[in-house]
């Protein structure tokens, strides 16, 4: 059970953080490392000798063993090589050594890392290099206890085989950029940095369930299964009393994340039965990234530990809510300042006004592009459904913020009545004071009081790929937006900096507003709206990767320095070939379920009707009073015959797109031809499951399932 005492006693304490440093390295030593985390300056190897040893003496002090260069290819987790710090000097003798070489930079095998085409398979040669703005810190799995270092990775000739290394070019160029338009507003900030605060939805499932279920175990999510009775209908489980078995797990991974230095703060059941959520508070976006994927990492580790297995894919059962994760966004300065918070009066503040206005503007010209960052096959089933945001890029501002838009372009029609406080007449309770924006669950980017939240984003993905993408487009409009600010200074003298500021603006603001929408996402009014608006309705991963490769894109990235053509191309490669594989991966399992348990159960049960109808029969039943019992056998027999029909075409049909050499073509072929059978497969699969036996039904069910951790 969790520990019960004060979190501030314990937090950090696995994390080679500030207290652990002046314990054991100089003052030289530290400054650098906080040099480095600032202002990207490079540790001297004297200085990198020092940081190796002290991490060294912190971690045998703690009792670790090993250590690993721990990082983030693009295949959607961690990877890690541990090396022993033991090196033997005589034969009954040994020493604990770690190198300044060690701690900065090591050789792990990239032969089978996905690349793109980057690497050949005989070319095995990638570096994983130290980040210092990301601090060392001690996973501790069943008993081990391990130095963990965050690094970058690299290919042998340079090209970036990771999420971390773009992030951190993305977030270098928004900082740059921020800071160079705070200028016109106080000279006296000179950085600023991303703040980021990471929601992550997940269901539990019993693990004994897991393990009868060969989709959840290979695929991460229910190829089959009956909707249960009782689902998410009268969404009880929301905000509900948390279970004490989940409670219990939640302690334990919140405990262990605290160790971690990971900021947890909230956690409750989500709406869907079985589904819950935890959040931490923000922190600057590269250490919130990599605090997401290792708080993914221990819950999972955590969970084993109870009996459970945690599901982090976006839609593991029909039906009922998937799930995301909710990447709350904002700039600040080093003065303090939160460029996203309006302040009492939003539309005197044009500071607040300059960096709001660009980010929708931002949005709206990388729509298509910011879509294309969160596509994956898992989260094109969750995407546009009854839960989650639609595929069509949208941003809502609420509506006070809206009409400060209008007036401060010279639309507003009439004057905005402002709510700040609501009574609901009860003497004992307080006056309520609101915000200046509802929120609106149906929108993929909102506003939401000093933030924006991109909710798009999957349960399962890395966060960095969206956030690469949104800081890239943010830092870019920012550039673009100060050349224009300076260029309307220059070209008539006597301009006032206000003045051109907002003429800029007001010119933002009426080329991007179509993409501000308030109302009901989920409806079918909205996608005719969006339509007429010219806004893009793409809602397969394979169409939105394509643009990832339009000549936009390619300038975006290429001219911020964030990839190059090579990187860009062999990134969208891996993705197309990931959707494939995660598919094929599908197709299989469907195949060896429907025709390795699902139709031997229909069978079995059918016979034992059938033996039942010639007993009967047998001692003198008329046939008409054994209506039931044949019209079910028909079903069955109905119903088998058409999986194994479909089935058939599926398998076909996978093999048609397996000749396929385009990555891209491929993986359209899968998206279009194979996916739409799997439904179909479902279909048939489902009603077996209400007509046979539950006794005979080769699989936990979803009241099984959904019910089984409580």
């Amino acid at each position: 059970m969790a520990n019960n005492t004060l979190i501030s006693s314990y937090f950090g304490e696995n994390v080679f953080g500030n207290e652990a440093q002046k314990k054991h390295l100089s003052k030289p030593a530290i400054k650098a490392i906080a040099d480095a985390q600032r202002e990207g300056h490079l540790i001297s190897p004297e200085l990198a000798s020092e940081v190796a040893e002290g991490m060294k003496d912190w971690a045998l002090d703690k009792g670790c063993t090993h250590y690993t260069h721990w990082f983030q290819p693009l295949r959607g987790t961690t990877a890690e090589k541990h090396d022993s710090f033991f090196e033997p000097i005589a034969t009954d003798k040994g020493v604990e050594k770690f190198s300044g070489k060690a701690l900065v930079q090591q050789e792990p095998d990239a032969s089978s890392f996905p690349s793109g085409g980057i690497r050949n398979t005989f070319e095995a040669r990638g570096y994983t290099a130290w980040d210092p703005s990301s601090p060392a810190f001690i996973m501790e799995k069943a008993g081990a206890k391990t130095l963990c270092i965050p690094t970058i990775f690299v290919s042998y000739t340079g090209e970036a085989l990771d999420y971390k290394a773009p992030l951190l070019k993305a977030l270098a160029l928004v900082r740059k950029a921020s800071t160079e338009v705070c200028h016109y507003f106080d000279p006296k900030v000179n950085d600023c940095s991303v703040s980021l605060g990471v929601e992550q939805e997940y269901f539990l499932v019993d693990e004994n369930h897991f393990h009868q279920r060969p989709d959840l175990m290979l695929a991460g999510r229910t190829l089959v299964g009956s909707s249960p009775a009782k689902g998410q209908q009268l969404e009880d489980h929301y905000f509900g009393s948390i279970p004490n078995r989940v409670l219990a797990f939640m302690a334990d991974f919140e405990e262990a994340s605290h160790k971690l230095g990971i900021p947890l703060r909230t956690r409750h059941n989500e709406v869907a039965p079985a589904q819950f959520e935890c959040a931490p508070q923000y922190e600057e976006a590269n250490l919130a990234v990599d605090h997401n994927s290792l708080l993914m990492d221990v819950m999972e580790s955590v969970a084993n530990s109870h009996g459970m297995k945690v599901l982090f894919h976006e839609k593991p059962f029909k039906g009922i809510n998937g799930s995301g994760k909710h990447n709350n966004w904002s700039i600040v300065t080093n003065t303090g300042v939160n460029l996203l918070a309006p302040g009492n009066n939003p539309l005197e503040n044009l500071q607040f006004l300059t960096f709001f206005i660009n980010t929708i503007k931002a949005v709206y010209d990388h729509a298509d592009l910011l879509r294309a960052s969160i596509a994956t096959a898992a989260n094109d089933h969750r995407l546009g459904a009854n839960e989650a945001p639609p595929a069509i890029v949208s941003v809502f501002v609420g509506d006070t913020l809206e009409h400060v838009l209008q007036t401060f372009e010279g639309t507003a029609t009439a004057a905005k009545e402002e709510k700040g406080k609501a009574s609901i007449k009860i003497a004992s309770i307080p006056e309520i004071l609101l915000d200046n924006t509802d929120r609106n669950r149906t929108s993929p980017f909102a506003f939401t009081g000093n933030k924006f939240e991109f909710r798009a984003v999957g349960s399962s993905d890395n966060c960095a790929s969206s956030m690469t993408v949104l800081n890239t487009i943010v830092g870019n409009q920012l550039m673009l937006f100060k050349k224009d600010v300076d260029a309307a200074i220059k070209a008539k003298k006597g301009t006032k900096t206000e003045d051109a500021i907002k003429k800029v603006l007001r010119g933002y603001l009426k080329d991007s507003k179509k993409v501000l929408f308030g109302g009901n996402g989920y409806s079918d009014e909205w996608v005719k709206e969006a339509k007429r608006r010219g806004l893009n309705n793409i809602k397969t991963t394979p169409r939105a990767l394509e643009s990832y490769l339009s000549e936009a894109s390619i300038d975006l990235f290429v001219k911020n320095g964030i990839f190059n053509h090579k990187e860009l191309e062999a990134r969208t490669d891996i993705r197309f070939e990931s959707y494939v594989l995660r598919l094929q991966i599908e197709g299989r399992l469907i195949n060896e379920m429907v025709q390795n348990h699902i139709v031997p159960a229909a069978v079995n049960y059918q016979k034992r009707l059938a033996d039942n109808v010639q007993t009967l029969m047998g001692i003198g039943q008329n046939k008409s009073t054994l209506k039931a019992q044949t019209e079910i056998i028909s079903d069955i027999s109905s119903h088998i015959n058409k999986l194994h029909a479909v089935n058939k075409e599926m398998t076909a049909e996978r093999a048609k797109a397996n000749k396929i050499e385009d990555a891209h073509k491929r993986a359209i072929a899968y998206c279009e031809k194979v996916k739409p059978l799997f439904d179909e497969i479902r279909e048939h699969s489902d009603a077996l499951e209400s007509i046979v036996d539950d006794r005979e039904w080769p699989f936990p069910t979803y009241r099984d399932l959904l019910n089984g951790c409580r």
